[in-house]
C-alpha cells in the first residue's frame, strides 16, 4: 500500500478545515480528511465509474426518477456522485455542497472533477445553509447527502431543522437519499426517526461494508410496482453498469420486514 500525504501542498491544506490527503491501494485512490477513515474512492482506470457499494446505492433514487433536471450533492466526497451525475445525465443540473476547501481542490486536481459550467456547480458553503435558503426550495429532483467529518462517527447534520428544509427543497415527486453510517446504533434509530416524521415515505436498504446504511426518503410517497423497478433495474444495468437488481430486492426485503 503506498501513501500520498498531499498536506504540504497548500491547496490540500487550507487552515481552518481539515486537509485532504489520498491513499493507493491496488489501483484505487481513497480520499481522507487526514485521518484513516476513507471519505471516498475512485479505480484509477475507470474513474468516472462509482467504487464504493454504498455510494452506488445512493443512486436508487434512479429507480423512481429517471430524468431529474436538478441534482444536489451535499457533501462532495471523492466527487464519484457529482461526477456520475454530471456525465450520467447531461439534461440535469449538477450542484455539490462542499464546506471543506481542500477536499474541492483535491476532487479537481486528483479525482477528476470537472470544472463548472452551465450545468455543473461546485459550491464552497455549509449544507444547512444550501437547503435553509427559500431560493433552492421546491426545485430539486434529487438530493443525495453524505455529511461527514475527519472523525465519521455520524452525519454532521441530522436535526429535525436539517432534514426538514432538505425537504423543502424538494420538487414535487422529489427523493433524498442519505448514507447514515455512525460508529452508534443510536445514531441510525435517530435519523430515521426524524426523517419518518419528516417525509412522506422512508425506506432502508440491508447494510453494506462498514455499517453503511442507504435510506430512501421520498417527498411524495410513490405506487411501488416491484415487475416495473425489476424492469427498470435491468435498464439501469445496461446502461449504467449499477447493480440495481440488488437495490429493488433491498426494497421488496424492507417492505416485506415491514408490512405491519
Amino acid at each position: 500500500m503506498s501513501s500520498i500525504d498531499p498536506r504540504t501542498d497548500p491547496r490540500f491544506s487550507q487552515p481552518g478545515h481539515p486537509p485532504a490527503t489520498i491513499t493507493e491501494f491496488e489501483g484505487v485512490r481513497s480520499l481522507h480528511l487526514g485521518t484513516s477513515w476513507v471519505q471516498g474512492a475512485m479505480r484509477l482506470s475507470r474513474p468516472d465509474a462509482i467504487e464504493l457499494e454504498y455510494v452506488q446505492m445512493m443512486m436508487t433514487w434512479m429507480l423512481f426518477q429517471p430524468s431529474p433536471r436538478h441534482i444536489v450533492q451535499l457533501g462532495l466526497g471523492s466527487a464519484a456522485l457529482t461526477k456520475f451525475s454530471y456525465l450520467r445525465f447531461p439534461d440535469a443540473r449538477v450542484t455539490a455542497i462542499e464546506l471543506n476547501p481542500n477536499v474541492i481542490a483535491i476532487c479537481r486536481a486528483l479525482f477528476g472533477l470537472p470544472p463548472d459550467d452551465a450545468r455543473l456547480s461546485v459550491r464552497e458553503m455549509n449544507g444547512l445553509d444550501f437547503v435553509l435558503d427559500p431560493a433552492n426550495h421546491g426545485k430539486i429532483d434529487v438530493l443525495q447527502v453524505d455529511l461527514y467529518d475527519e472523525e465519521a462517527r455520524g452525519p454532521v447534520l441530522d436535526t429535525p431543522e436539517f432534514y426538514q428544509a432538505c425537504l423543502d427543497c424538494l420538487a414535487p415527486g422529489g427523493i433524498m437519499t442519505t448514507n447514515v453510517f455512525g460508529d452508534d446504533f443510536s445514531n441510525y434509530d435517530k435519523n430515521l426517526q426524524v426523517m419518518e416524521q419528516v417525509f412522506d415515505a422512508v425506506v432502508w436498504l440491508p447494510e453494506v461494508h462498514d455499517a453503511n446504511i442507504v435510506v430512501v426518503a421520498f417527498k411524495d410517497a410513490p405506487q411501488v410496482d416491484f415487475s416495473a423497478l425489476y424492469e427498470r433495474a435491468g435498464e439501469i444495468k445496461r446502461r449504467y453498469n449499477l447493480p440495481a437488481k440488488q437495490w429493488v430486492n433491498g426494497l421488496k426485503e424492507w417492505m416485506r420486514d415491514h408490512a405491519d
